[in-house]
């Protein structure tokens, strides 16, 4: 008898720091979490690692062109979800070519640079937590784990 695997979702998140800024986009249509902010971001689509899929979301949300090779990983994220469980990993560079423009405006209502010391108060709380672990340099971050009810999670709100 074949045991079946669990199964979990990869994502990726780009942590774009400019002179103690970085770059939130606010979600809009999605049916997760819009019209709070969160970080460029996507899944990836099997056969990719997670630089190149990072590289590829920047391209498509984002239209700047971003070396795999010059991505670093900054924080790693196991989250739960009541329908899912996802990992995250969270890179960053300072190295891109191209101008920032919004490439999905379907899916985003904002692209803009916030000190990265005062967020706005609807960012996505798991993005916070992400964001704070890279402030202080911790790699590993958990979320969800604690709260069975998932109550820091708020669909559609």
């Amino acid at each position: 008898m074949t045991k079946k695997r669990y199964k979990i979702i990869p994502a990726v998140y780009l942590l774009l720091v400019e002179n103690n800024k970085i770059l939130l986009m606010k979600r809009h249509n999605t049916g997760f979490m819009d019209k709070w902010y969160s970080l460029p971001a996507g899944h990836l689509d099997g056969n990719e690692t997670s630089r190149h899929g990072i590289a590829r979301e920047a391209k498509e949300e984002l239209g700047i062109n971003i070396d795999p090779n010059d991505l670093e990983m900054k924080v790693n994220m196991h989250n739960i979800f009541p329908t899912r469980e996802v990992t995250e990993w969270f890179l960053t560079t300072s190295k891109y070519t191209g101008k920032i423009e919004n490439k999905e405006p379907h899916k985003c209502s904002e692209l803009k640079f916030f000190p990265i010391n005062n967020l706005p108060e609807n960012i996505i709380p798991y993005i916070r937590q992400a964001i704070e672990c890279y402030k202080k340099g911790c790699f590993y971050s958990e979320w969800g784990w604690n709260d069975p009810n998932n109550t820091g999670f708020k669909l559609n709100q």
